[in-house]
């Protein structure tokens, strides 16, 4: 069973800057390919970002890329999801994902393709 707790989320101007952080309760996070989703009230949960378990890879939605920076520090057991210029169409809840089935390097846009799945943490980004 993996458990996974988000932290970080706030409200904040458009034009600042958050950082989210998911904590993992698992024995090595190096199993696990990472997602960051989102949802906002009346929408779909959508993609935001993904990292590969050894961090070489990641991948971003195009409406956050160059925006946001996905990481992971393995031996914390905890992934990041620093997001600069922020917009208020980037209001809702942030998940982050996790997956041990995907080959190496890979991931999905698909939060169906995600096993296990944090509690959300709310950004709210005011105009």
């Amino acid at each position: 069973q993996v458990k996974l707790v988000e932290s970080g989320g706030g409200l904040v101007q458009a034009g600042g800057s958050l950082r989210l952080s998911c904590a993992a309760s698992v024995r090595t996070l190096t199993r696990y390919t990472m997602g960051w989703f989102r949802q906002a009230p009346g929408k779909e949960r959508e993609f935001v970002a993904a990292i590969s378990r050894s961090g070489s890879v990641t991948d971003y939605a195009d409406s956050v890329k160059g925006r946001f920076t996905v990481s992971r520090d393995n031996a914390k057991n905890t992934v990041y999801l620093q997001m600069n210029s922020l917009k208020p169409e980037d209001t809702a809840v942030y998940y982050c994902a996790a997956d041990d089935r995907f080959p190496y390097g890979g991931h999905s846009y698909s939060p169906r393709e995600y096993d296990y799945w944090g509690q959300g943490t709310q950004v709210t980004v005011s105009s």
